[in-house]
């Protein structure tokens, strides 16, 4: 949760995020990580805050709020001018939150990108100023845990050090929980790899890698797989080639194997301050030399300040209901494979995919935000000729969707909060569909999950653009109510098209169970035909295990060439997949869970769509298949590996895509 946004950039609020936290008014996202959502919030004095809200499924481990209560009282009484200090919490709230100041700026890793980097008394400044706030939370006892660039925010006054002890209880609850290594490959401490131990030392470590790539935009221990970073941090020297030699030996020492030969932040304080002071006497006259460490950042602090537009307040609270309706633009997730689909949202067509007769019903659409609830009306005035002959077939219409209601227990809130990510995902993809808070509704007697829409396209692209709904809402129930949530009762989806002064039209009314065309994790999860894994699927235990690094040279070195082949292939399909950025071992990683016999490929690249994401897994798990069935034909029994995973992760959790099982090259698609 450290990514402060861009420049100052607040992003569209999404579906589901609060209008108010405490007594914040929420105006939109600054970013989001694997502790939760940050959210732009302004007091009711005008000043901008950070709201950070922390993921429902860490507010429900009793462990975890606890330390998380306990890392918020911590922080409260750390102090300094180059930390963001801590305003308010609530640590018993059903969602647990907290908001600090708002810094405008980028982060370092953004600056570094967009200029290069640091250089001259900057630089020098970030030492000082950086080994500062480290100083001040060691003394009040809290250990950082998470110090890397993307937690280090360049304001116009100088450095600001983000989640300061936070990060330190979210980290917390998955080590002690699964075994599970926390933490960036590069900024994690050889003493963390060998024991798990964190410490003021640890951060000292991060912190001397942080340096070394502020100096020149590399780090220290280079990139590649988990674990050959992991390796390099145990074992090898740091590339500090292009770091000032006044500044080398500070980081050389900071980056020692041993957590003892490692300086203090007090004694990396005093040794930067001494450095910095020389860099000042190099731009200020010796009678106006600064008096403070704080003034002598300013003094030489030479970047440019980013781009901070106003934030754009929502209207008073005055406005009525209708206004309170936002509608965010919609998309959903697989390219191809449902002509058949398709078709049957044509007139007059007879499909698997049944598509209801218009309805002559007058039902209001969504009315209010957040209700889930249409406009009141009787029966006896909305049910016509056809909707009754629809509910005697036993089919969805607009008085079953009209009769459905909001989420309620934590289940069906999960699956809402999927539906909307997934349809929300790839919102540039298609033409505008839009829906309203309270898209998603349960009709738990029929068994039924609704989703209702809005969309403005030719009959073609409308045609096209529900076809691609329906895919998704199938993968999706698919994943969430049968692998997460089996016990809720829900077996079909319908979608409802709302179209301002018609009637409400129920356009597709599918069992995402037995519907054979949705490929998800569950269909595609088959092993080999040999049985030899028919009873195993991969999960959070065996990709977390995947998670930690390995010191074993065969896992190192198969790990290492599946991912180079998988970022390779990938970046060669971008056209394919949509992708502007090219992509690296930053978001493609590959690890061996040795409980199961399984490697793991994973990405937390966000940008693809769920169709995306499945041709990229078909790539993935075929390059997976061959290198096991590559390493087992050269080291035969002695090589233990014969199951492959592929999933996604993002913020909220991991969606697992493809598995399969690997004993010879016959297994593996191309």
């Amino acid at each position: 949760m450290s990514e402060n946004g861009s420049g100052g950039r607040v992003q569209p609020a999404r579906p589901g995020d609060p209008s108010r936290i405490g007594h914040y008014r929420i105006v939109g996202r600054l970013g989001a990580g694997g502790m939760g959502t940050v959210h732009a919030g302004v007091a009711p004095d005008g000043t901008r805050v950070a709201v950070k809200v922390i993921h429902p499924e860490q507010a429900q481990d009793p462990e975890f709020r606890a330390r998380f209560k306990r890392e918020v009282e911590l922080s409260s009484r750390v102090t300094g001018p180059y930390l963001v200090p801590l305003l308010t919490a609530d640590t018993n709230a059903d969602t647990p939150w907290l908001a600090t100041a708002y810094v405008p700026g980028p982060t370092l890793h953004q600056h570094l990108l967009a200029h290069g980097p640091l250089t001259g008394g900057s630089l020098y400044a970030l030492a000082s100023a950086t080994a500062q706030a480290l100083e001040a939370v060691h003394a009040a006892g809290v250990v950082h845990r998470d110090v890397k660039p993307q937690n280090v925010i360049l304001t116009p006054g100088g450095p600001r050090v983000l989640d300061f002890g936070i990060a330190h209880a979210a980290d917390g609850t998955s080590v002690t929980r699964t075994g599970v290594m926390t933490g960036t490959p590069g900024w994690i401490s050889p003493e963390q790899y060998r024991t798990g131990a964190t410490g003021p030392e640890g951060d000292m470590f991060a912190w001397g890698a942080l340096l070394a790539y502020a100096a020149t935009g590399r780090l220290p221990f280079g990139t590649g797989a988990p674990d050959v970073v992991a390796f390099r941090v145990l074992s090898g020297e740091p590339d500090l080639d292009g770091v000032p030699a006044p500044l080398r030996q500070v980081v050389e020492k900071a980056l020692s194997k041993e957590p003892g030969d490692r300086p203090s932040a007090v004694e990396a304080a005093r040794a930067c301050a001494e450095l910095l002071a020389s860099q000042v006497t190099q731009v200020v006259r010796a009678d106006v030399m600064p008096a403070t460490a704080v003034d002598m950042v300013t003094a030489v602090w030479d970047v440019p300040a980013g781009d901070d537009p106003a934030w754009q307040l929502p209207p008073s609270q005055n406005r009525s209901k209708k206004q309170l309706v936002g509608v965010v633009a919609l998309v959903a997730a697989v390219v191809g494979g449902m002509a058949g689909g398709a078709a049957a949202l044509m007139p007059g067509s007879t499909g698997n995919g049944n598509r209801a007769s218009p309805s002559a019903a007058s039902v209001s659409p969504v009315a209010s935000a957040g209700s889930g609830q249409p406009s009141a009306r009787t029966a006896d005035d909305n049910t016509t000729k056809k909707e009754q002959q629809a509910a005697a077939d036993d089919s969805a219409s607009a008085e079953s969707w009209r009769q459905a209601r909001p989420a309620r227990g934590q289940g069906e809130h999960d699956v809402a909060r999927a539906v909307l990510h997934d349809q929300g995902v790839t919102a540039r993809d298609l033409s505008p569909i839009e829906m309203a808070p309270g898209a998603v509704r349960f009709h738990e007697s029929r068994r039924e999950v609704y989703f209702s829409y809005r969309l403005a396209a030719d009959e073609q692209g409308m045609a096209y653009a529900e076809t691609e709904v329906a895919r998704s809402m199938c993968m999706t129930l698919r994943d969430v109510v049968l692998r997460l949530h089996p016990g809720l009762p829900y077996r079909s989806y319908v979608m409802v098209k709302e179209e301002k002064g018609q009637d409400p039209q129920v356009t597709w009314q599918e069992n995402f169970v037995d519907d054979e065309r949705c490929r998800s994790a569950i269909g595609d999860g088959q092993d080999a035909e040999d049985g030899t894994g028919q009873d195993w699927e991969p999960d959070q235990y065996g990709l977390g295990e995947a998670m930690v690094p390995s010191t074993d040279g065969a896992e190192i070195r198969v790990a290492d060439r599946a991912a180079r082949r998988i970022i390779e292939r990938s970046n060669a399909m971008r056209s394919t997949l949509g992708t502007d950025q090219v992509l690296g071992h930053e978001e493609i990683k590959v690890g061996f869970d040795p409980a199961n016999s399984a490697m793991y490929v994973w990405s937390d690249y966000l940008l693809w769509n769920q169709g995306q994401i499945e041709t990229w897994a078909d790539m993935a798990a075929g390059e997976a298949c061959r290198a096991l069935a590559n390493q087992r034909q050269s080291m035969g029994e002695g090589w233990p590996y014969t199951r492959y995973a592929v999933a996604e992760i993002g913020a909220s959790g991991y969606l697992m895509i493809r598995w399969g099982t690997a004993t010879s090259q016959a297994d593996c698609s191309t």
